[in-house]
């Protein structure tokens, strides 16, 4: 009898779980569903954040036709910088870079989106000493160099060379881009 009785209660706790995993897959569908559309809304309201936060002048943001992932900033109907994605790869993996370049095709500021560079080294790419060198600077000047007196060029952070040129190699191939884009409409 007691071997029925352990089947038994073997097959009620089989219910049980199977009961909670049921209620439980419920409230997630429902908790999801309820909550999808703010969590969308929000993403968004953090992308135009950030796209804002390239270009604080602009008073208007909107996506290029044609161009996924790239804007055209403006202000009272002037353009006044692309925003557009760059990657290369770095140390430690792909860095992902946002880019604001001005219609003369200078590179007005980046962020960095997404890296894995090494803490304490590369991940130095995206602070003030080694991203303020890319203000103002043509592909032309887009180049990493050791040596301070090529003051027209980037210097490497000191330690790590890898990162400073995968920047620089993407930040010089969104201002080509944009460039080959704003001339030649493609």
């Amino acid at each position: 009898m007691e071997h029925k009785s352990n089947d038994s209660s073997i097959f009620k706790v089989a219910i049980n779980l199977i009961g909670a995993c049921i209620i439980s897959g419920l409230i997630i569908a429902t908790v999801f569903t309820l909550t999808a559309a703010t969590a969308a809304e929000k993403l968004v309201e953090i992308k135009n954040s950030s796209l804002q936060s390239m270009v604080t002048e602009a008073d208007t943001i909107k996506e290029i036709q044609g161009k996924p992932e790239w804007f055209e900033a403006m202000k009272n109907g002037k353009l006044i910088a692309y925003i557009v994605p760059a990657e290369s790869k770095g140390y430690a993996g792909a860095v992902e870079l946002l880019v604001a370049i001005s219609p003369d095709f200078k590179v007005m500021k980046y962020t960095i989106t997404a890296s894995k560079e090494t803490p304490g080294l590369g991940d130095k790419a995206k602070d003030a000493p080694f991203a303020g060198q890319f203000v103002g600077k043509d592909a032309e000047h887009l180049e990493v160099t050791k040596d301070p007196s090529k003051t027209q060029l980037i210097q490497a952070i000191s330690g790590s060379t890898i990162t400073s040129r995968a920047v620089t190699k993407a930040v010089r191939e969104a201002v080509e881009a944009v460039t080959a884009f704003a001339e030649g409409g493609k």
